[in-house]
């Protein structure tokens, strides 16, 4: 099912609209390829169930495929998409939260080890302070396992190795038109936590991480085509019993359907899409409704592998 969501074309776009339908027409490929596609891998939390897996989004532009955060189950979500580990370019981390990275090793190992070839070139993994310290102690972490299997296996060497990067807010990737910009959000106590916003050949695409509301966000989101935001339900918290001051507790480090909803009528996207929804049973009456009390755009409850193909419209498709 794929459903437009944003249809509101202004006059300047009507001029280049003949030029880019004749470039469609003769080259349908290379249209498509202006596409940023992005595809919710994982759209839950630290809970482990099957409806939502951890936290983890697949990017794909100007033929370049990024994994950002790599929750619980990322590996299982990307072979159900059938893309190749082999052919993912780097990892960005928003923070280092286990839920966020829990499924790294998995995607790492098992993607070096399993295919036609398996991964035969270095990692790339880029995130905050402590980024490669951590990729440091899992290389110690598994050092057995890596050496069996170039003995024993006959992995490639090459695709065993990461190069770690710990970054600043700043642009940290630049490469075929695709830039990709880290800028600080707040999830205090945990600093730093990155968002992230990717550009490629006038699309634009805005990653939240876990964070409150943002003014930094706010800045670096305005007029996006899409919005991937975080989003806690406190209703969930009640439903199952979490006791008040726990639950208090996590709802300040996210952001609320009504704050959200702020955030969204302040930056203007296209689409506004929730994932890493806080508790995973939460549902679209929790979520929705409170929202609206703040904004009135475009909104979308994500779910794990929704696909939301950025173009000259935005679209969702649902598993």
């Amino acid at each position: 099912m794929i459903r437009p969501v944003f249809a509101a074309l202004s006059h300047s776009f009507f001029s280049s609209l003949g030029i880019a339908l004749f470039a469609f027409a003769i080259f349908p490929a290379a249209a498509q390829g202006q596409e940023i596609k992005v595809t919710l891998l994982g759209t839950g939390c630290p809970p482990a169930v099957m409806n939502r897996f951890g936290p983890s989004t697949l990017v794909e532009a100007g033929g370049q495929k990024f994994i950002f955060d790599a929750g619980r189950g990322a590996l299982q979500r990307l072979n159900q998409v059938k893309v190749p580990w082999q052919a993912i370019d780097a990892v960005f981390l928003t923070h280092l939260h286990s839920d966020h990275v829990v499924g790294f090793p998995d995607l790492w190992l098992t993607g070096w080890l399993v295919g036609r070839p398996g991964r035969d070139r270095p990692l790339k993994v880029w995130g905050p302070r402590g980024t490669k310290r951590m990729m440091s102690f899992l290389e110690q972490a598994f050092e057995f396992d890596i050496r069996i299997r170039l003995d024993d296996d006959r992995a490639p060497p090459d695709g065993v190795v990461l190069i770690a990067e710990d970054i600043t807010e700043g642009a940290v990737y630049q490469n075929s038109g695709v830039k990709i910009t880290a800028f600080e959000v707040d999830h205090t106590p945990v600093k730093p936590a990155f968002g992230y916003r990717i550009d490629y050949l006038g699309r634009s695409v805005v990653l939240s991480g876990d964070t409150r509301i943002s003014e930094n966000l706010i800045q670096h989101a305005q007029n996006v085509d899409l919005l991937v935001h975080n989003v806690v339900s406190p209703e969930t918290f009640q439903r199952i019993g979490v006791p008040p001051a726990r639950a208090a507790n996590i709802i300040a480090h996210h952001t609320t359907p009504e704050q959200a909803g702020e955030v969204f009528a302040r930056t203007k996207p296209k689409l506004a899409v929730y994932s890493h929804i806080v508790l995973p049973n939460a549902t679209e009456q929790d979520l929705i409704p409170p929202t609206r009390k703040t904004y009135l755009g475009p909104v979308e409850l994500g779910e794990d592998l929704t696909v939301i193909e950025v173009g000259e419209k935005v679209e969702v498709r649902r598993p």
